[in-house]
């Protein structure tokens, strides 16, 4: 599942070919995604101008002319992918369409906008704008955490007390947004803290730690691309880089990179998910 950077650089790449643009024709192939797409989609998308692309957690919000906001959400496999426009030194020709090619975007200038997605886990929909942070995917999730609301003062005060492991709650949506199993791991070896150790048992100077470590890990990984494992592509096509500096996350087995540490990573599950860890320099 794409995490908070990888849709930051999706929504970079896709912000100078759709914002201040038009859609002159939005082509809609099925009616549903992960859930259903928003009744007359068609008609609602063309002739719109796009005015701003936000982000808010892994969602993309597209505030259009209309009054109205269009929701993206990669889900596991899907893929914004940008035609017909030249992004640095290269063109991109209309590709012939493809079988899991759902929503067709075409701009004023030519280019073509589609989102592909093969498992169909992703999702759009489309809201008034001026109601988007009520809307039922949106309303319950915390502060960005490279936001100012997110600061050592309130992520003290979030997890104390808990007694979920120190990793479920910053995986917890409604604490803080857009972060993942990826960021989360390696924001925990940076900041030398088991996974496994009780959010509310953590003191608050080690909890304070984290919020600059967090913000550090998110924009170096923006700055790679974000992290290209398996279906992953930026807007132009391109993968990103950052899995070449993880620390632990896909690790397993190999030798802890933290100096003169000598550990072995190490790999649990937690909820479901496998958690990669130094088990010699996280406590």
């Amino acid at each position: 599942m794409p995490e908070l950077p990888e849709v930051e650089t999706v929504r970079r790449g896709l912000q100078p070919v759709m914002e201040g643009h038009m859609i002159v024709r939005a082509e809609v192939n099925r009616p549903d995604l992960r859930f259903a797409l928003p009744q007359r989609m068609t008609e609602r998308l063309t002739g719109a101008r796009v005015l701003a692309l936000r982000r808010r957690s892994k969602y993309i919000l597209a505030d259009l002319s209309t009054g109205e906001t269009l929701l993206i959400h990669l889900g596991m496999s899907g893929r914004m992918l940008i035609s017909g426009a030249a992004l640095g030194a290269f063109h991109h020709e209309h590709p012939a369409p493809a079988k899991h090619d759902h929503v067709v975007l075409d701009m004023e200038d030519g280019t073509r906008v589609t989102f592909n997605d093969a498992r169909r886990f992703g999702a759009m929909d489309l809201m008034e704008t001026a109601q988007a942070e009520h809307h039922w995917l949106l309303r319950d999730i915390g502060p960005e955490p490279l936001g100012n609301m997110f600061d050592e003062d309130y992520l003290v005060a979030r997890l104390r007390g808990r007694n979920t492991p120190i990793k479920s709650a910053l995986l917890d949506q409604k604490i803080v947004a857009g972060l993942g199993n990826i960021y989360v791991c390696e924001a925990l070896h940076r900041a030398g803290i088991d996974p496994r150790r009780a959010a509310g048992r953590l003191s608050a100077t080690r909890v304070r730690g984290l919020v600059p470590i967090i913000r550090a890990v998110l924009q170096e990984a923006i700055e790679a691309g974000g992290s290209s494992l398996r279906d992953y592509r930026q807007a132009d096509g391109e993968l990103g880089y950052f899995q070449h500096t993880f620390r632990v996350y896909d690790r397993e087995g190999a030798t802890c990179v933290r100096d003169a540490c000598g550990g072995t990573v190490a790999r649990v599950v937690q909820s479901g998910r496998s958690t990669y860890f130094c088990p010699r320099c996280q406590r």
